[in-house]
This record gives C-alpha cells, sequence and structure tokens, in this order.
C-alpha cells in the first residue's frame, strides 16, 4: 500500500527526551514512559519492556509520533507513539544521534 505525500505529511514526528520509565504490573511486554516534548511532558505506552530495561531509557532522545489519539492500553493511557524497528525478534528505538539535541525538534 502507498500512501501520498499530502498523507504523509500530516504525520507529526518530533523528538523526546525520556524522562521516566516503568513496567506496567501484570503486563510483560509494555513499560510506560515519561517524555518531555520541550513544551509539554506526555506519557507513552511501548511494548519494549522484552528488549529494553526502564533504566537504559532515561535520557535518551526518541522519535515520537506526537498527533496520534489518546489510546488506553491496560487501563493506562498513552499519548503519542514511539518508533522502532524490528527483525528476526530484534527491536532498536529510533533515536538522535546528538545528546545535546532538544526535545520538541519536527523531524522531516
Amino acid at each position: 500500500m502507498t500512501i501520498s505525500i499530502e498523507e504523509f505529511a500530516r504525520v507529526q514526528l518530533e523528538t523526546a527526551r525520556v524522562e521516566e520509565a516503568a513496567r506496567i504490573p501484570g503486563a510483560d511486554r509494555l513499560l510506560r514512559l515519561t517524555v518531555d516534548l520541550g513544551r509539554e511532558k506526555r506519557q507513552i505506552v511501548a511494548g519494549i519492556a522484552q528488549h529494553y530495561e526502564p533504566d537504559e531509557l532515561v535520557g535518551r532522545t526518541i522519535i515520537v509520533v506526537t498527533n496520534l489519539e489518546p489510546a488506553t492500553i491496560r487501563g493506562v493511557q498513552s499519548n503519542g507513539m514511539l518508533l522502532a524497528a524490528s527483525s528476526e525478534g530484534r527491536l532498536a528505538l529510533l533515536t538522535v544521534d546528538r545528546d545535546d539535541f532538544p526535545p520538541g525538534a519536527t523531524v522531516r
């Protein structure tokens, strides 16, 4: 399936710094992240707990979809989605390779 450039342009991607990360009790695959987008902080639920420990994520600058409708996952509200690549059972977060890059920067 292909989409037009106009459809893709509707997706808002921004950098976000992970401030907190914790496991969600009773959910083997889920982590609750608090991220800083520069102008606001948000909570995101992500299915990455089998690949990352919470303390590995704090301080990292990740890429987030910021204009998704909120979703409730296992009773926890999620206000965005992080981006990750997966292959052959492995997963890698999409991150910014500069430590000094600010949260809230537009990804193009």
